[in-house]
């Protein structure tokens, strides 16, 4: 029996002092806390930080900026190659470069309200389906290339935690201010040969979180 982790990993806190919601929108570059984040994660998976050094053989990113200088301080502290895949972007969402908000952002606008008319979908943005299917699709291709090792997929919050809620049998429409998926953590997928059997969560860099951004990117 082979064992194969895949983690999910979110990538650290954005510099965003407008709180748009950035979505696709590329250039925004991690803030100095999130290139900490990053760095803590690093020392956590090669072992210089609170444990052993984990067996990454792969590691893969979303292109867009956050997630590579995320993923940075990952590939050189294990001596690794990055490579990018776009399947792992942050959701597709209309109201991406937009404040969103009742009382002071785009939500007290009319003519976004059609956008909400179906938050099962969602009817504002790319399907929930549609991300678990890219998703897994990355995770498959990341068990073959990390079989009997572990592979970090840097990505972004929404993305994650649906393809999360598929694996658990969950409905994919949430609050999500309850997803559990910090700036930074890992969401953790152990394989035996081709059964998933377990989902482990953890957050290196949960001592970075109090004062951080809570604006999601989707």
């Amino acid at each position: 029996m082979v064992a194969t982790t895949i983690h999910l990993m979110r990538h650290g806190e954005v510099h965003n002092p407008e709180g748009v919601l950035y979505g696709r929108l590329d250039g925004y570059h991690l803030s100095e806390r999130g290139r900490e984040m990053a760095e803590r994660v690093a020392a956590h998976l090669a072992g210089t930080l609170d444990g052993p050094r984990r067996d990454v053989t792969a590691l893969f990113a979303s292109p867009l900026t956050r997630a590579q200088e995320t993923v940075a301080p990952i590939a050189e502290a294990l001596g690794l190659p990055v490579t990018t895949d776009e399947r792992l972007l942050e959701a597709e969402n209309k109201f991406q470069g937009l404040t969103f908000g009742v009382g002071d952002g785009s939500l007290r606008h009319p003519r976004h309200w059609p956008l909400l008319v179906n938050p099962f979908r969602p009817s504002w943005g790319e399907p929930y389906r549609q991300q678990v299917g890219r998703m897994l699709a990355v995770v498959e291709r990341a068990r073959d290339a990390a079989r009997g090792h572990e592979a970090v997929l840097v990505s972004h919050q929404l993305p994650i935690w649906v393809t999360r809620l598929a694996l658990e049998d969950r409905r994919l429409w949430h609050d999500p201010r309850r997803r559990q998926c910090s700036l930074a953590s890992l969401t953790s997928l152990t394989y035996e040969d081709d059964r998933l059997v377990r989902i482990g969560y953890t957050e290196p860099a949960a001592d970075l979180l109090p004062g951080a951004s809570a604006v999601a990117g989707a």
